[in-house]
């Protein structure tokens, strides 16, 4: 089994399909949009195939994973139960957001806050639900970012142990995203600035 890869160590080979893992409210979209910039594949906001409207699960999503993570080169965020073995299992490259839970208790919860003021529109007409649905709903975004703070890294760990090749990459903070982004990945072979 590979060891875990930190932010200053290079990559084997350069990435053409990249998973990006971590609970809800680290940061796994705006690093995979970073990731995708450098490496010039598309960026697939997983999100985006899943919430229809009045966030209801989209009958379409399984075909839309299918069809793209079939493609040459992706960089996607790694969740949902339904897809996560088949984006497991066609990635080249594996990166884990993991910062303090602290750290992605306070990001969540300014996203919901900042995204229900604002009225953001997400995903197919989207807004997050009322601020008071934090008390009476147990799947609230902050409400599930507490409660499944430590299932990405069980995750990794059976991924590791059924694709032992797979390079991990595990990020502990934004500084280290930061680093690991402008460096490792950067010098990897063709990947541009």
């Amino acid at each position: 089994m590979r060891a875990l890869l930190g932010c200053a160590d290079p990559l084997p080979a350069r990435p053409w399909r990249v998973v990006v893992a971590g609970t809800s409210g680290s940061g796994k979209t705006t690093l995979a949009a970073r990731i995708g910039h450098v490496l010039g594949v598309e960026h697939i906001e997983i999100d985006a195939l899943f919430h229809g409207p009045g966030w209801t699960p989209r009958p379409t999503f399984l075909a839309h994973v299918e069809e793209f993570s079939t493609r040459p080169g992706w960089v996607t965020e790694w969740q949902y139960s339904s897809a996560r073995d088949l984006l497991a299992d066609r990635c080249d490259l594996v990166v884990w957001l993991d910062p303090p839970h602290t750290t992605v208790m306070r990001q969540v919860t300014a996203r919901t806050l900042r995204r229900r003021v604002r009225r953001e529109v997400l995903w197919n007409g989207n807004l997050e639900p009322p601020l008071r649905t934090f008390l009476s709903d147990r799947d609230h975004v902050v409400r599930w970012a507490w409660r499944t703070r430590y299932a990405t890294a069980e995750r990794i760990a059976r991924l590791r142990v059924r694709r032992p090749e797979l390079p991990v990459v595990r990020l502990r903070s934004r500084a280290e995203a930061d680093r690991w982004v402008a460096g490792p990945l950067t010098r990897t072979g063709d990947a541009r600035a």
